[in-house]
Formats: C-alpha cells, structure tokens, sequence
C-alpha cells in the first residue's frame, strides 16, 4: 500500500492519496511530499526509491528483510533505519519492524512491511497540524523518531508491575512457570537493550552534529536521546531485576530441596540402628540365647524406641527438625 501526502506551504492544506500525488510534487517546486511505503512489491518499491534518486546503498539497506539500525548523511538525503514495534505488540511480548526513513529538500519517505503505530500516529498529527511540514522533512524524522522511541519506554514501564507480582508469587506460590516467564522475560529484555543500544548511537550521532537535521531542531534531538537513554537504563534495571528473582527462585528450590532431604536423611538415620538390630534378631539360628528370654522381646522393642526417641532429641536440638 503507497499513501502520499502533498504539503502546500502557501495555503498550509495537505493532500492525500497514493502514488499519483508524486508526479504532481515533481511540477510544484514549493510543494513538500511525504510518501509511505507499507508491504509494496519490492519491484514497484525499488523503481519509486530510485525515482528520487536516492543513494544505491541505503535503497540496498532499506529492503533488507533484517539490517542493524544505522545513520547515513549523504549530499542530498538523510537516511536513517529504525527498528520499531509492531503495531500488534502485547506489552514485553513484542514484535519488531523494520523502518526506513529517507529525508530530502522536498521529500519524506518511510519504508516498512507491516504496519507502523509510529508512522500512523505521525501522519495523524501533521494531518492535525500541517503546519508541521513548516520544519522541514527532517524535522518529521526526529518526531517519527521520538515517538518510535517511546514506545520502548512505555512497554517498559508497564512491564515493571508484573516483576514486582512475580516476585511476590515466588515467596507465596512458587511455580515452574514463574522460572519459565523469567527466562522469556530476560530474553526480551536483552533485545530491547540491544535494539536501543543501536538507537544511541543514531541519537548521539544527531546530537554531536547538529548540522544533519539543523540547529532548530537540537530540543527535539536531545530528547530524542534522552528517551533512548532511559530505554537502556530500565532495560538494563529490569533485566538484572529478572536475574535476580531467578537466583532467587532457584536458592528457595534448592533450600525448600534441602529441607526435603535432610528430612528424609534424618528418617533414615534414626531407622538404621533400628534396622540393625531387626537384622541382628531376625536370623534364623538356634543358638540365640536372647530367643529363649520371655522378657526379650519388649526389651529389644524398649531398646530400640529408646535409639529413635535419643536420636530424634539429638536432631532436634541441632535444629535439624
């Protein structure tokens, strides 16, 4: 699917359509297009990105089913890869898109094959406001940017609740299921980090040059950065807060494990003694004078409660029952 939004700044009005709108841009030198890319043939898609003479390369990244989010500057585009949410995400349990974004003079154009929340919510906004053109096409990629990045930050702050339950479900009911949402957990937090660890380096690259968008847009920038920062701070938090609930769980499973086979260690200590002398007495040999003694029985019976109630005491003073 090609939508297309043709800005006019002399009447500040915004039109919308499909790729139709393109050639129109071309006959109007003051005009500003915005031209998005969702799920298109990679024939089709590739003749339009070279319709506007974008670098060979970033085309080359930009169709990649899978590429490292990257910043290139080039003479006359800006060309920066983001890795986004999907739009169908489920809080920590999340699927990721990859989104290009090229930034002309006159030009602003996104690349993705499923459905962007960023992209959407931004066209929402400038079809709000088309004022927002005003900046330019790259002041549109630092707001696609910034709310890109967002996202990362709210499904991270939703996410810290259920460690806080999970931690307490590990004291009150502890599970196997528990030790296996953890693992998922770490798993996803591991990526957000490392996804975010590319985003960094985009951001302090805009913010140490702020001649790639322009000096006007340094705010915007900067708290570009500063959400990319956060991103990796929670996520780092998080991960090493799942860390350690999974220590956790483990040291409680081997202790209540302990408790299990120093119970059962303590049974069997008590029952040796008393399985000796069963052993002792229950040959079969004729010359066993003890057989012959009519109190013998109830004597050996008396021993041998005497052995477990001394062993017990002894296990219970040292705590060990």
């Amino acid at each position: 699917m090609i939508k297309a939004l043709l800005y006019h700044p002399d009447t500040n009005q915004i039109e919308q359509g499909d790729e139709k709108l393109i050639d129109r841009w071309r006959t109007d030198s003051s005009a500003i297009l915005w031209v998005d890319l969702e799920n298109v043939q990679l024939e089709q898609e590739q003749a339009l990105l070279e319709g506007f003479e974008l670098h060979p390369l970033a085309i080359q990244d930009a169709v990649r089913s899978r590429h490292p989010p990257k910043i290139e500057v080039f003479s006359d585009h800006l060309f920066v890869l983001l890795r986004g949410l999907d739009a169908d995400y489920s809080g920590i349990e999340f699927g990721v898109i990859q989104l290009a974004l090229f930034a002309g003079e006159r030009f602003f154009i996104t690349r993705h094959t499923r459905r962007s929340t960023s992209t959407n919510w931004l066209i929402s906004q400038v079809l709000i406001d088309p004022s927002m053109f005003k900046e330019g096409p790259k002041s549109l990629v630092v707001h696609l940017a910034n709310r890109l990045v967002r996202r990362y930050v709210e499904i991270l702050l939703a996410f810290e609740p259920r460690l806080d339950e999970i931690e307490q479900e590990i004291f009150d009911r502890p599970e196997d299921s528990l030790l296996f949402e953890l693992t998922r957990h770490k798993g996803r937090l591991r990526e957000i980090r490392r996804i975010a660890s590319y985003h960094l380096s985009i951001s302090s690259e805009l913010v140490s040059d702020p001649s790639i968008v322009g000096a006007e847009l340094s705010h915007e920038v900067i708290d570009v950065l500063e959400q990319v920062e956060r991103t990796v701070s929670l996520a780092e938090l998080y991960y090493e807060t799942a860390k350690d609930l999974t220590d956790g769980y483990i040291a409680l499973s081997t202790h209540r494990l302990n408790r299990v086979m120093q119970i059962l260690t303590v049974i069997t200590v008590i029952f040796v003694p008393l399985t000796f002398i069963a052993g002792i007495y229950g040959m079969n040999f004729e010359n066993m004078p003890e057989l012959r003694t009519s109190t013998g029985y109830f004597f050996v019976l008396g021993f041998m409660t005497t052995v477990g109630i001394v062993l017990l005491a002894l296990f219970r003073r040292k705590g060990w029952v």
